[in-house]
């Protein structure tokens, strides 16, 4: 049944309510708008009652912080989102633990290197480390949280002492007594141990020369134990952490001809060639691969070179410090790694890639290169590269 108010401008229709009449336009909800309401339920959603709907709400914060740049609709919640995740690892359950620290990360990431990205990690810092040191906690919600320390106090750490204080908490959880033989850590710990220590290698990467002599001094014997770890994934990042220390030895020109890295690379070789029928053919791949990249770096100085495309852009992944620091960020990011690469200024800024390109049409057009040009300019830039690094990698090769 339908009628009219006369005015002509409704008409009511039984079981469909009030319909606009023919002719009128309805109004609609801009994208942008309708997504940042969305954020603003999931926003306070962290604090609803009932946790299935907490952890939900993480989930879905995390995936937009991972996609998109929106460090501006974050600057105006931050307390609110810094409360909120308080809450969640302070009282919530392993699980959701485990969801709170990668949007917390993800939080300092957008927020930056600035006051606020400082502030979010400084009251933070205190809890992401008694959950990470507490051995009652869930294995999963500690790991979470050795990632986000490490990753939180790269970006926002303004000073020496907190810097120190994470690689220190940290040192303990993958130098705890026995982790060399890889039979007295419990095996559900094995990704808390390579979550540490790849956080630890990331702070590495910016620590000053003075630590560096260090922490060589301290780890660079007791590292390689870990290589005869029953977990392989702990064996792989346990190498590329040697690795790293090798480069940052070379670059701060530190002497390691007194140590013993004839017996360090007869163990790599071990691994780099390793064929035991016990383990799966995929993980024997992986580490043989892995292995004789490290190994190669060791013995010459080489590096495997990659390039990550996006855009019009590229990142040149050259040496052990950017590839950790490209991994750390791709870790956390995921498929988003590539939009932050162009839109994020702190990732362009640590990858030296200057302020956001602003493109129109035309510029793309104008833009577009035959394969064959690619391919000069391609072959240029690796001649280029190459020649810069020869005189580095003369003098590694003098030192060994």
């Amino acid at each position: 049944m339908a009628g009219s108010n006369g005015t002509g401008n409704t008409r009511v229709t039984k079981g469909h309510g009030t319909q606009p009449a023919p002719g009128t336009l309805k109004a609609t909800v801009p994208p942008q708008a309708e997504a940042e309401d969305r954020l603003k339920e999931h926003v306070d959603s962290v604090l609803a009652r009932s946790a299935k709907t907490r952890q939900a709400a993480l989930q879905s914060l995390r995936l937009a912080f991972s996609s998109r740049t929106l460090s501006e609709f974050l600057l105006e919640r931050r307390l609110t989102l810094t409360d909120s995740l308080e809450k969640c690892l302070k009282k919530g359950k392993g699980e959701e633990q485990a969801l709170a620290g990668p949007v917390l990360t993800l939080l300092c990431l957008q927020m930056g290197s600035g006051p606020e990205g400082e502030a979010v990690f400084r009251s933070l810092k205190p809890l992401l480390v008694s959950i990470l040191i507490d051995s009652t906690a869930s294995s999963a919600a500690r790991q979470s949280c050795a990632a986000a320390l490490g990753m939180c106090c790269y970006v926002a750490a303004a000073d020496l002492e907190d810097l120190v204080s994470c690689l220190t908490c940290l040192e303990g959880i993958f130098g705890a007594p026995g982790m060399g033989d890889g039979s007295s850590a419990p095996l559900q710990h094995g990704p808390l141990h390579c979550s540490a220590l790849q956080s630890w290698s990331l702070l590495l990467t910016i620590c000053p020369t003075s630590h560096i002599r260090s922490i060589l001094d301290k780890h660079w014997l007791k590292l390689p134990l870990l290589l005869s770890s029953n977990s392989i994934a702990l064996r792989i990042v346990a190498g590329e952490t040697i690795a790293l220390l090798f480069e940052l030895a070379q670059d701060t020109e530190e002497d390691l001809g007194h140590q013993d890295t004839e017996f360090l690379c007869a163990q790599l070789k071990v691994l780099a060639t390793e064929s035991n029928k016990y383990r799966a053919k995929t993980d024997r791949r992986k580490q043989r691969s892995i292995f004789r990249d490290i190994l190669r770096f060791i013995e010459s100085g080489e590096y495997q070179e990659e390039t990550i495309r996006f855009g019009l852009e590229c990142v040149y992944v050259d040496s052990w410090v950017r590839r950790r620091t490209y991994q750390a960020f791709k870790e956390v990011l995921g498929s988003g790694i590539r939009h932050h690469l162009q839109n994020n200024e702190l990732l362009r800024e640590i990858f030296g890639l200057g302020p956001p390109l602003v493109l129109d049409a035309a510029t793309l057009k104008a833009s577009k290169v035959s394969r064959f040009e690619k391919h000069l300019y391609n072959s240029a830039a690796f001649k280029a590269r190459t020649k810069a690094r020869s005189r580095v990698r003369d003098k590694r090769a003098d030192v060994l």
